[in-house]
Order: C-alpha cells, then sequence, then structure tokens
C-alpha cells in the first residue's frame, strides 16, 4: 500500500495532502475515523460525541465543511488492518484513531497522510514515534496512560485491602501488550510488598477463568488494564470480579458506574476533546511532526459503595473524599 501511495503522490507538488496546501473553506475536508470499539457501546459513543463537538466550536461541522468516514473495528485485529488500508485508500485530509493496534495498522499503510492518536500507552516504546516533544513523520497524539498509574492503581488497592498479597495484571497481548509498561508495576509492587500476576486474555471465558483461579485464595486484587477490548468485555470482568469476591480497579469511570468496585484514570471525555484541537491545527497547516505527544492532564475517580458493600468492604475515607462521584 505504502508503494502505490509513493507512487500516486509523485505527482504532486507537497506530500503533506491538500489541507496543508489549501485555504480554509476552499473544500469539504475529509477526516478519516478508526475506532477500535464497539459502534453500540455507550463508552464509545460518549468519547466520538465530545470530539465532533469540540470539532464544531472550532469551525468544523460534519456536513458542511467537514466530512466524517467512520469505521468501528471492534477488537478484531484483523478488522483493524483492513479498515486500515480501505481509510488510507479514501486520501483524506487526516484520520483520527483511538488505540496502539489501529494506530500502527495506519502507520503501516501511510507516511503522508496525518495521523493523530488517542489511547496509545507508550509511543516511543511502541514504535510510534521517535520523540515525545517532536514526533516527526506523520503522526502525533495523545497517549492514554501516564507513567504514574500503574503504582497509582497498586496504591488505591492496598488502601481499599491493607492485606492485599497479590495482585492481577489483565491484559489483551494481541490488542494490548504489557511489557513495556511492567517495570512501573513491578517497582510499586516491591515497596508495597504484593506479588503481580500477569493475566492475559483473549476471550470471556479466559476472563472468567483467570479471575476465578485470582479469588480461590483471599488477599487477591485485579488490575484492569486501559483497552478497548476490556472496554467490550467489562460486563463479563465486572460479574465475574462480584462472583469470585475479587477487589478490582480500572481505568475508565464506566466500569464503577456499571457495578465495579473502583475506577482511576484519565478524563477519557477531555482527552478526546484535547485531540479535536490537533486536528484543528492540522487541517490548518501545521504539520504531525511538530507537534509534541501529549499526556493527560484531567483525571477522575469513582467509587461504587454498592459493590463495596456487596464484598464487605468498608472503603477508607482517603479514598471517600478524592472520589467524584461516589455511586451509593
Amino acid at each position: 500500500m505504502r508503494r502505490r501511495e509513493f507512487i500516486a503522490g509523485l505527482g504532486s507538488t507537497a506530500a503533506w495532502p491538500l489541507a496543508a496546501r489549501a485555504q480554509q473553506g476552499e473544500r469539504v475536508r475529509r477526516i478519516g475515523v478508526l475506532l477500535q470499539g464497539d459502534e453500540n457501546e455507550p463508552l464509545f459513543k460518549t468519547r466520538r460525541s465530545a470530539f465532533t463537538q469540540a470539532l464544531a466550536d472550532l469551525g468544523w461541522s460534519d456536513g458542511r465543511n467537514v466530512r466524517m468516514d467512520l469505521r468501528w473495528a471492534s477488537d478484531d485485529i484483523n478488522r483493524i488492518r483492513a479498515f486500515a488500508q480501505e481509510l488510507v485508500g479514501l486520501q483524506p485530509d487526516i484520520i483520527v484513531t483511538n488505540t496502539t493496534p489501529a494506530t500502527v495498522a495506519l502507520q503501516a499503510e501511510t507516511w503522508t497522510i496525518p495521523i493523530v492518536f488517542e489511547g496509545v500507552a507508550d509511543p516511543v516504546a511502541s514504535g510510534i514515534v521517535a520523540r515525545l516533544d517532536r514526533p516527526s513523520g506523520n503522526v502525533t497524539g495523545f497517549a492514554g496512560f501516564e507513567a504514574t498509574l500503574g503504582g497509582k492503581w497498586l496504591e488505591l488497592l492496598s488502601e481499599m485491602a491493607p492485606g492485599l498479597k497479590r495482585v492481577a495484571i489483565m491484559f489483551n497481548p494481541d490488542t494490548a501488550p504489557i511489557s513495556t509498561l511492567m517495570p512501573l508495576f513491578e517497582t510499586a509492587a516491591r515497596s508495597l510488598k504484593v506479588a503481580l500476576i500477569p493475566a492475559p486474555v483473549h476471550s470471556d471465558v479466559e476472563i472468567e477463568t483467570a479471575i476465578i483461579d485470582l479469588g480461590r485464595e483471599p488477599g487477591g486484587g485485579l488490575v484492569v488494564m486501559p483497552d478497548a477490548f476490556m472496554a467490550v468485555h467489562r460486563a463479563a470482568i465486572i460479574s465475574a470480579a462480584a462472583k469470585n469476591n475479587v477487589l478490582a480497579v480500572y481505568w475508565a469511570s464506566e466500569f464503577a458506574r456499571d457495578g465495579g468496585l473502583l475506577s482511576y484514570g484519565p478524563d477519557q471525555v477531555d482527552i478526546w476533546r484535547r485531540a479535536a484541537s490537533y486536528v484543528d491545527r492540522i487541517l490548518r497547516g501545521e504539520k504531525p511532526g511538530d507537534l509534541p505527544v501529549q499526556f493527560p492532564t484531567k483525571f477522575e475517580m469513582v467509587v461504587n459503595l454498592k459493590t463495596a458493600k456487596a464484598l464487605g468492604l468498608t472503603v477508607p475515607q482517603s479514598i471517600l473524599l478524592r472520589a467524584d462521584p461516589v455511586i451509593e
């Protein structure tokens, strides 16, 4: 695909799409959107709405001066790759995406169309950008993971259950590998004197099996890693944790609102709003390689007291004072 794109671009006067060469308003701009998630999932709809509203506030309205080509890839890596190729073939002015696998798939298809990502855990270690301050190339965006979060999740579990002995780190190796993030967990685990258990999963069955194993003995906790796969399968995770009396902490507030014990992480809606600002700047002529990768600036904590009561837990006041909201 890259070879065809290169040949097609030989006759143009510049490497960047027309958005960087034309005056604003001369034509309708085309925005490709590749989302790793379920289109019927309210979680993803809320974030997409925040993005489109932020774009409108910046002067870009779908159907007026921009056209959005949206593709939902769920958690299927083959669909992600197919849709990445399809979107690049449409030759949009810019492509927006939301996970590491989707960003990598798009990057494999084009080195000229600007790509703005959201939710990539470690853009440098993933090989997506060379540097955070000047990414270079055609990719930039907003990381979804801040370096201290791993330790923070372990600390919250320890506060909630002082007898915590071991913590499983649940992730899907196909959609969100954690090799670059484990050292952050290991440092915190040593100071808290808890053992870490990697828990790779690919399906609801494997999710349930991992949580059943964790719940066989007291003193177990669970960290659910940021990933569209986990968001899609959150009902299975929340249900298994409740049935097996396992304390779990999640990165997104929707988990706690849907019955999970506790969530702490970046405000995902805020990240999507901020992503719109980069789309705006690129459509007005700036190069993605000149825009630094940014990290979350707003965080939220949600505690579900109903779930805590069902687990026989008393939530410490230190946590309740930081939570907003507290679900009763």
